[in-house]
């Protein structure tokens, strides 16, 4: 694709995703007036832009739906159920043809056609009375059908003074498109084209537009839907549009508010035929009344304080229209100064930035070691401004989790009414950011999630009511931060998870054997196992046992975990943590003999020096408190004599702490975090790696498993025995 066209498909996604929240909230307030217009531009946006890249399939598709829209915004039509489900099919749908844009195919093929033509038929059969979507016809046709007493001709035709302002030119906007989409209405019977607005070549701008046009269009079209043509650079340009048989008053008014010479604008409408010289000459011998001192121009009084002294509006609603405008312009200036950045290329700058903290560590390394005060203060300047940079670089890449968030009203939505179930979506910390790349990985667990949520979570309205529930179900996605993580649930107040048909369930598979004893929790995390399932049946949405443990997959691949917890009877809870970024972290760095290992600085609750004698217990009394430790030189099977003096670096994670026995404290470090091969993927509590400025490889520990390790570890320690049962064959 062109630069235009890759533009117009990214932005047209960004519309349709807008349109689809548009939809989905309709339904729940139709009278929501700036909802619909929201809906409506973005479908207009989508067509325009449509028309500026030449796609026409995608353009006349958009224009049927934008014609219902239209009669949705007029109070035609009223909001259903029924038209909400048909136009996010219609988003669908677009979404499919930007899809044979982006494969570069010249129209879509028959299955994707197909689709289309059977939405365009339920949308004029259902919400345009069943004939056409209006539309412009060639005049020729119309005089086709007025000649065989089918039509009507139109006699007189309209008039269009458009100036595009400077910035439209920059915001990758060709002014002909809206003339060749114009032109799609009806027939632009005479044209010229103004570049008065021209400075001098000296003072020209090659990247700001001058142009202006003054036009007779026929066309049946109204008035509102010539103006939408220019609704995608309304605010950038001046637009003046005169009905049919207007007077002249209409027509010299237009000549003294543009900005060309009165004398040239009058020739051109004498040329256009929009005005007769006689007319053109009457009209401005008549405006050319003497001011009260000669060559003093008459005072300009403002707008507003003409209307308010005619008394044709009231000056609140004059004041409430300034102060709405300043609104709108802010809005444009803002919008303004934020620039789309290809993802390749913030990925190639978060690695830059991570070979630049790697580099500075080693040059603050190397400055320690030559003993110059100068040159170690040099650097420790160098390392703090690396520090602001990589913090500004990882700030590129977070993105609120909100836009995720949104995407599962339609998945929550067509589901429900799928199961014949009633269920509310509840959004809360839409606002919570996370690194962009685990975003992209998040949506398909998440998906899963939410959709067990619906099948397995929420029961169906009668038997909710038979349980003194309200009929309505809710689902919760909820995010927050927590030690440097971020946590997301997955909330849902339905009848919770059947501990004993789990067990049942794993039994019958071969899980877990009949006179296994486990606990409430084992039982639970049972779900996660692959091929497992609770489904009597299999659905379009679950019953076959490939989600959950993909789910737990999927999140493990980004450094977090998943858990659950459920109250039988009253809904569950599905809780991920996750990392803030996959990127670069800060560290804190300790050393187990000849190895170096790095912890993450946001698990690191203290550190405290071990009195205990290497091989004693494993565990230590913490201010009353009883922490479990692991001893990583046992741990990792390190060999070399064991030091007199160890250290405890105590941890958290998930509310849970332990400690992990070092032999020495390094101090903080900037980590840029290093994938370990597919070789080493199965080593139990090593997350990552990372390059010291020494050159040398540090593992970075995997908090989150160790502490799994050391709390089961501890579980089975203090757990009495268990009696064996015998079984008979």
């Amino acid at each position: 694709m062109d630069e235009l066209t890759s533009t117009f498909v990214t932005e047209s996604r960004d519309q349709l995703l807008a349109m689809e929240d548009g939809l989905l909230k309709l339904e729940q307030s139709p009278d929501d007036a700036d909802n619909l217009g929201a809906i409506f531009r973005a479908a207009h946006t989508i067509k325009g832009g449509a028309g500026v890249v030449e796609c026409h399939f995608i353009e006349a598709f958009t224009h049927k739906v934008e014609n219902v829209l239209d009669k949705l915004r007029n109070g035609e039509i009223a909001v259903s159920g029924e038209l909400s489900t048909v136009m996010l099919e219609c988003c669908d749908h677009l979404g499919a043809l930007l899809d044979v844009l982006v494969a570069g195919l010249p129209l879509p093929d028959a299955a994707v056609q197909a689709r289309g033509d059977a939405l365009l038929a339920a949308l004029t059969e259902k919400f345009l009375g069943g004939g056409a979507a209006p539309s412009a016809m060639p005049i020729e046709r119309e005089a086709a059908l007025a000649a065989s007493g089918g039509g009507m001709v139109v006699t007189d035709a309209w008039h269009i003074s458009v100036r595009f302002g400077p910035g439209v030119l920059r915001n990758g906007t060709d002014p002909l498109s809206f003339l060749h989409y114009l032109a799609s209405l009806g027939e632009i019977i005479a044209i010229t084209t103004l570049a008065d607005a021209m400075p001098a070549a000296d003072e020209m701008d090659p990247e700001c537009c001058y142009l202006g046009f003054e036009m007779r269009f026929q066309t049946r079209a109204s008035k509102a839907q010539i103006e939408n043509v220019f609704d995608f650079v309304r605010d950038d340009c001046t637009l003046h549009i005169l009905p049919p048989n207007s007077k002249i008053d209409e027509y010299l008014k237009l000549i003294n508010e543009l900005p060309e010479d009165n004398m040239r604008l009058g020739e051109i409408l004498v040329r256009s035929g929009a005005l007769t010289q006689a007319e053109l000459d009457a009209g401005l011998t008549a405006q050319s009344l003497p001011t009260a001192v000669e060559g003093t121009p008459a005072p300009q009084t403002p707008l507003g304080d003409i209307l308010v002294g005619q008394k044709v509006v009231h000056k609140e609603i004059v004041e409430a229209a300034a102060s709405r405008q300043a609104v709108v312009s802010e809005k444009k200036a803002n919008e303004a100064r934020m620039i789309r950045v290809h993802a390749d290329k913030l990925d190639q700058l978060i690695d830059l930035v991570g070979e630049l903290v790697i580099a500075g560590a080693g040059a603050n390394l190397l400055a320690q070691r030559s003993g110059q005060s100068e040159l170690s203060e040099s650097t420790s300047v160098l390392l703090r401004l690396v520090e602001d940079i990589r913090d500004s670089a990882l700030q590129l890449r977070m993105v609120q989790i909100g836009e995720t968030f949104n995407r599962f009203n339609r998945v929550v939505r067509d589901n429900a009414r799928e199961m014949g179930k009633s269920i509310d979506l509840v959004i809360t910390g839409a606002d919570t950011e996370l690194d962009k790349s685990v975003v992209e990985k998040l949506g398909d667990p998440l998906m899963h999630l939410v959709r067990n949520a619906i099948d397995h979570g929420i029961e169906a309205p009668a038997l909710r009511a038979e349980r003194g529930k309200p009929e309505n179900g809710t689902v919760q996605l909820n995010a927050y931060h927590d030690s440097g993580s971020i946590i997301i649930e997955v909330i849902d107040d339905g009848g919770g998870l059947p501990k004993e048909k789990i067990r049942a369930k794993a039994i019958a598979k071969g899980l877990i054997d009949a006179a296994a004893t486990l606990s409430d929790h084992e039982i639970i995390n049972l779900i996660f196992e692959a091929g497992f399932s609770t489904a009597d049946q299999v659905t379009n949405i679950s019953g076959r046992g490939v989600g959950m443990d993909v789910v737990r997959r999927n999140i493990q691949s980004l450094r977090g975990s998943v858990e659950v917890s459920t109250v039988e009877g009253e809904g569950s809870t599905f809780t991920v943590r996750l990392p803030l970024t996959l990127a670069i972290i800060d560290g804190f760095l300790t050393g187990v003999g000849k190895a170096a290992y790095v912890v993450p600085l946001e698990s690191v609750v203290e550190c405290i020096e071990l009195a205990d004698a290497p091989g004693s217990r494993n565990y230590l009394n913490l201010r009353g408190e009883v922490l479990p430790f692991v001893r990583l030189r046992e741990l990792f099977e390190i060999g070399g004599e064991v030091p007199g003096r160890q250290n405890v670096v105590i941890v958290q994670y998930a509310g849970k702490k332990a400690g992990l026995v070092v032999d020495t404290l390094l101090g903080e470090f900037q980590t840029v975090i290093k994938p370990l091969g597919v070789l080493f993927k199965h080593l139990r509590g090593i997350g990552g790696s990372t390059i010291l400025g020494t050159g040398e490889v540090a593992l970075i520990l995997d908090v989150p498993a160790l502490v799994s390790l050391v709390g089961s570890s501890e579980e089975r320690r203090l757990a009495p025995p268990r009696r064996e049962v015998a079984v008979s064959p």
